[in-house]
């Protein structure tokens, strides 16, 4: 019932008089009936019957009626009057015990995250100083795994076919391209596999030509390009020692930013787009990332400097938390959690390449600003 119902003017169904003459309900008019008396007493409303579906408190909310105790526990003061006890018993005012509080979750499964983790570092890190070849095609699996889940993803969720097969072909290639050739060659490679990605949809129905060569071109860039700048790292010098840095930069970025927020987050940072992310938890991916730049820089890079590494470690919160709110943006549009279940803890390939991809070519163009090509 509407609490605006109360203290209104009377109206048909009071007790009391009206100019239509007395309402249902009311005593028959007569000698007996004292309309004076009536004009001096308060009018008292007949409370309707309680919905079935829980009240009025549904109406403005849209949403589908419910029923049952659970959904009107829920909002004790928009039950109806009438449905109280006649002859209801004194409430006992013996002090309640307080609710356990809660322990506050970390909201996935830390044990496998952290074991598959471990695991994937020591691959990745086996791979980078044994043999450089070896590292670039972990690389080029990992691109194709990724647009495995994306075009997937898109096909499942949206309709859009982006042709996955020239997409991992071209893919792989352009990663080879950016070790062997650079810069250069990653761009020719990119504009062969976007040209590949239109000819292959040819051979389809015209229907969602365009949508789906678009998602193929997006694909191809935000996927195997973006990698390119990693393996483009490894061919300096001291290579591996920048492409270290710049994994343990984004990974202690990751994880200043989760540590931080989970333990002291309160400000939201993009609640639209990922409501978990704070703006403590970006500060400290800021602090963590600085310190560790600075560490890495005066240490493990060639003519280094810590100051550098302080820049380098902000660029990298900035643009791998940027990373982190567009993949959750391609997530919410599309309706999901994660791109994948391929690893126990974090999701997909995808879930764990959101804030690396972007971070390369940052980390790329700095290191060779600061310090040269190699």
């Amino acid at each position: 019932m509407n609490d605006s119902s109360w203290g209104a003017p009377p109206q048909a169904g009071y007790w009391g008089p009206s100019d239509q003459g007395p309402a249902r309900g009311a005593a028959p008019a007569g000698p007996a009936y004292d309309a004076h008396s009536a004009q001096h007493t308060r009018p008292m409303p007949i409370v309707p019957d309680v919905p079935e579906h829980g009240g009025d408190q549904d109406d403005d909310r849209g949403a589908a009626r419910l029923s049952g105790p659970l959904f009107r526990d829920e909002n004790p003061s928009a039950q109806s009057y009438a449905a109280a006890p006649q002859n209801p018993e004194p409430m006992s005012h013996a002090p309640q015990p307080a609710p356990r509080p809660q322990k506050k979750s970390a909201g996935r499964d830390l044990g496998a995250a952290i074991g598959v983790g471990l695991g994937l570092g020591v691959v990745i890190v086996a791979s980078l100083f044994v043999v450089k070849a070896v590292f670039v095609g972990v690389i080029a699996v990992a691109v194709v795994v990724g647009l495995w889940e994306l075009t997937k993803r898109l096909e499942e969720r949206k309709g859009i076919k982006a042709p996955l097969v020239p997409l991992a072909l071209g893919g792989a290639a352009m990663v080879v391209a950016g070790y062997v050739r650079g810069a250069e060659g990653a761009w020719v490679a990119m504009a062969l596999t976007a040209l590949a990605v239109l000819v292959w949809r040819m051979t389809e129905p015209p229907e969602g030509y365009l949508k789906d060569v678009t998602a193929g071109v997006f694909a191809a860039f935000y996927v195997p390009f973006l990698a390119t700048f990693v393996a483009m790292m490894l061919t300096a010098q001291d290579g591996p020692w920048r492409v270290l840095t710049f994994l343990l930069l984004t990974v202690v970025s990751d994880t200043g930013a989760y540590a931080v927020g989970w333990r002291f987050g309160r400000k939201k940072l993009a609640p639209r787009i990922s409501p978990g992310k704070t703006r403590e938890g970006l500060l400290g991916a800021v602090t963590f990332a600085m310190a560790a730049g600075a560490l890495c820089m005066q240490f493990l890079i060639d003519d280094g400097s810590w100051w550098q590494g302080l820049l380098l470690g902000l660029a990298v919160a900035a643009s791998a938390t940027l990373g982190d709110l567009g993949e959750s943006m391609i997530k919410r549009d599309l309706g999901i959690k994660d791109m994948g279940t391929l690893l126990p803890g974090h999701g997909g390939i995808m879930d764990r390449l959101d804030s690396l991809l972007p971070t390369a070519p940052v980390v790329w163009l700095l290191l060779v600003i600061f310090v040269g090509s190699g």
